[in-house]
């Protein structure tokens, strides 16, 4: 994959502008005591959106990049979150978070329309091993130690 293929992509496109805006509109508002905390936050939900779509479309099996999908959509709700606790404090104005809610609310139907789209078109289902799985038989552990009473020892 490259960056040239990622911007075919719609929803990474947006998600990628969505953080940038968060880092050039947000985070130059909050007060230096939030430097570490609120600021790290909201950098590093915002960057995680694009990321893990990106990650996802890297991957060759449909089930991978959907459960990339999921994580990146979780991360637009965590970056959302700390947006409307922004708010809620006095750091950023009205008008500048009913901006980013639509926003939000925006990339969040394009991360579900494309997993959508990953889930019916089963990219990479019929690639060599997308249908093994790993798992292990479940089998007995005993514990084995000499200084617990035997059940023959016990009255």
């Amino acid at each position: 994959m490259s960056i040239s293929g990622l911007e075919k992509l719609d929803v990474w496109c947006k998600a990628r502008d969505f953080a940038v805006r968060v880092n050039k509109e947000v985070l130059s508002l909050l007060p230096v005591e939030e430097k570490w905390s609120l600021n790290q936050q909201l950098r590093r939900s915002s960057q995680s959106i694009p990321a893990n779509i990106a990650e996802g479309h890297g991957r060759y099996y449909f089930q991978d990049n959907v459960r990339f999908c999921y994580i990146a959509r979780g991360s637009l709700e965590e970056t959302l979150n700390h947006i409307v606790y922004a708010h809620k404090v006095g750091y950023i104005s009205e008008t500048l978070y009913k901006s980013f809610a639509v926003d939000g609310e925006d990339l969040n139907r394009l991360i579900n329309g494309y997993i959508g789209f990953l889930k019916k078109s089963k990219q990479g289902a019929n690639e060599p091993g997308a249908n093994y799985s790993v798992r292990e038989d479940a089998s007995d552990y005993t514990i084995e130690d000499d200084s617990l009473p035997s059940e023959s020892n016990i009255e």
